[in-house]
């Protein structure tokens, strides 16, 4: 359970009646997304209220009216995912720039500027989603965010969302060391052990981890490996 002074109320109105729950705001937004969140671990106190300042319980009629049973288990979950959360200030605003990031570090792992094949850097793109305006709604999923960001963005830059195949072919003194981190980095379409002891894979990643790949195979073989970009 969260501690009763980090809970916020989530509220809502049915049946000419008002039903509210303590939560935890990041917990409660994360159920409202779909995310596996259980009701117990985010609810402060497992009781629905009328008012829940006052500490003023819901009476058990209302409650059999309204959402059919009085299981406050039950009834918080409809709440959460039905009603408001009332988040302060700063709860919000650190609920959109942790949003912001991660759409931004998505969107830079798995995209790439089609014009000249590289990923565009996580500050461009921050930047094309400030041009645009766009608007990080802490209710919505990441996906449903992304797809957002990239429709506004698309105006301001070249950009979409690609996979690369790389072959990579690793000396015999590096290959069995290597092997594991770089056949896991992403799809490993195929592989071969050569009669020398190398080892020569094709790895499917995003576009946008191409540094971030060729860095990785960089450190483990000391420069020594052979990279080709085989998809266009």
């Amino acid at each position: 359970m969260v501690k009763l002074d980090e809970a916020v109320p989530a509220r809502l109105k049915s049946h000419g009646a008002v039903f509210e729950v303590l939560v935890d705001p990041d917990g409660a937004l994360a159920m409202r997304r779909g995310e596996d969140v259980r009701i117990e671990d985010i609810l402060a106190v497992e009781d629905v209220f009328e008012n829940a300042s006052r500490g003023d319980r819901s009476a058990e009629e209302d409650l059999l009216k309204a959402f059919g049973t009085t299981d406050p288990l039950a009834i918080a979950e409809i709440i959460i995912k039905k009603g408001e959360i009332s988040l302060t200030a700063e709860q919000r605003r650190r609920v959109i720039e942790s949003k912001k990031r991660q759409v931004i570090e998505l969107i830079a792992r798995n995209a790439i500027n089609p014009q000249t094949r590289t990923p565009h850097p996580p500050s461009r793109i921050e930047q094309a989603m400030a041009e645009a305006k766009v608007h990080i709604d802490p209710t919505k999923s990441l996906e449903e965010l992304v797809a957002i960001t990239m429709k506004a963005i698309r105006p301001i830059i070249p950009i979409r969302f690609e996979e690369v195949e790389v072959a990579v072919k690793v000396p015999a003194s590096y290959a069995a060391k290597s092997y594991g981190e770089i056949s896991t980095f992403g799809k490993l379409v195929r592989e071969a052990w050569q009669n020398d002891g190398s080892w020569i894979g094709v790895i499917r990643i995003p576009a946008g981890m191409q540094t971030e790949f060729y860095s990785l195979v960089n450190r483990l073989t000391k420069g020594d490996a052979e990279t080709k970009l085989l998809k266009h």
